[in-house]
């Protein structure tokens, strides 16, 4: 295809998104209205599921012009060139292929950023700060963005030097090598994520010792779960959602806690929480979702090699000759159909996931107290408990309360 083909279909994949999205989000708006389900008629009073369906709306409205805004500009910006002439521009510092696929990637990362930032504050300090979520400060707002920015251009940065390195030396086979990288961090990072990485913006502590520590050990001992930690993070001095995860592989499994979770759910509750956890476990859910990672990221790196070599592509976002990041800015965008396919796929394969380890949890604690907690946590944190079955389809990696609730009580 010619460039100026090329940067019309680029243009008609952020188009078109940008209006499945909003209409998606239209569909899932309104149907929240409808009247709720019996069995699920107890978890909100008639303010809090007002409160809910404000929360959702104002949500709606602010992602609706965020998303219009970035919208216009990222066409703006396509169809002036304007990636091209920051290539041009930025080889008056360096001409050396790697440093300047770096500082290119690196800019466009800040300015994107930046260019956001007006909105992220307002979700969090707005509408979030509006509906008792947010307890954040804007001290701590900008010590995590801070943080972000170093360890994503460490980490980001040696990934994408050696990505470049293996294009410009290796030729098309680069994906594979790159795989095996690919790989590698991925095992690093589900084996020590809880322990490398979350300490960097959050603080960890053991579970301290009590009825639900002795619990817990005894249901570990009982189901046969080699447990290595339990712990609890701090999660609320950012936000008043609840949530809790298994992280790790291998010998290093833990389970975290949020503290607001600890904080409004009774001992048995927590307990079917944790056994859902331990759930994902014992059906190697972990496993599986990191093949499926894998998997995907092979595909991703091997359709990128068919492309990344292209003229026509780097022409197409504006520049005079074949550029190696410019033609994988254009492979993210081009590539935005098959990810969404992909993703579709993902969630239906976590949702089913999901009914997996309610059913390890039901079958080993009691399914009234993992139901409780479920409806506590949607409670909480002002869940959309109408969601619209295209919405849920596309976007839900978890299955919608009712769905949950009646799978729960099946005899």
């Amino acid at each position: 295809m010619t460039p100026e083909i090329i940067l019309y279909v680029i243009i008609g994949i952020v188009g078109v998104g940008f209006v499945i999205d909003q209409i998606l989000d239209y569909l899932n708006l309104k149907h929240e209205n409808a009247p709720l389900p019996n069995l699920l008629s107890g978890i909100y009073t008639n303010e809090e599921h007002q409160k809910s369906i404000s929360y959702h709306k104002d949500l709606h409205n602010f992602q609706l012009i965020s998303g219009l805004v970035t919208t216009i500009v990222t066409l703006l910006v396509l169809s002036m060139g304007w990636y091209g002439w920051l290539n041009n521009y930025l080889k008056a510092y360096t001409t050396d292929p790697m440093w300047l696929a770096l500082l290119f990637l690196g800019v466009i990362f800040l300015i994107t950023d930046l260019f956001s930032l007006p909105f992220q504050l307002y979700g969090t300090f707005v509408i979030e700060q509006k509906y008792g979520f947010n307890k954040s400060t804007i001290k701590l707002f900008f010590v995590d963005k801070i943080k972000t920015y170093l360890l994503g251009g460490i980490v980001g940065g040696v990934l994408a030097a050696v990505l470049f390195n293996l294009i410009s030396n290796i030729g098309p086979s680069f994906w594979w090598m790159f795989w095996l990288v690919m790989i590698v961090f991925m095992l690093v990072i589900n084996m020590f994520y809880t322990s490398l990485i979350m300490p960097l913006f959050n603080k960890l502590t053991p579970l301290a010792e009590g009825s639900l520590k002795q619990k817990i050990e005894d249901y570990c001992r009982r189901v046969e779960f080699p447990l290595s930690n339990i712990y609890v993070i701090d999660g609320s001095k950012r936000s008043s959602k609840a949530n809790a995860f298994f992280s790790g592989i291998g010998k290093k499994k833990k389970v975290v806690f949020y503290d607001t979770l600890l904080n409004n759910h009774s001992d048995e509750e927590l307990l079917a929480i944790f056994a859902h956890e331990v759930g994902h476990y014992k059906r190697k859910h972990i496993y599986s979702n990191l093949l499926i990672g894998v998997a995907q990221t092979g595909l991703l790196l091997f359709v990128l090699s068919k492309v990344v070599f292209s003229e026509s592509l780097s022409m197409a976002l504006g520049a005079g000759e074949k550029s190696f990041h410019l033609n994988v800015i254009a492979f993210t965008i081009l590539f935005t159909p098959i990810s969404t396919l992909i993703g579709i796929m993902f969630n239906s394969i976590s949702r089913k996931n999901e009914y997996e380890a309610d059913d390890y949890a039901r079958d080993t604690t009691n399914k009234n107290d993992l139901g409780e907690a479920l409806k506590k946590l949607s409670e909480k944190n002002l869940s959309n408990l109408n969601p619209h079955p295209l919405y849920v389809f596309v976007h839900y990696s978890h299955p919608p309360m009712l769905q949950r609730l009646q799978h729960l009580l099946r005899d």
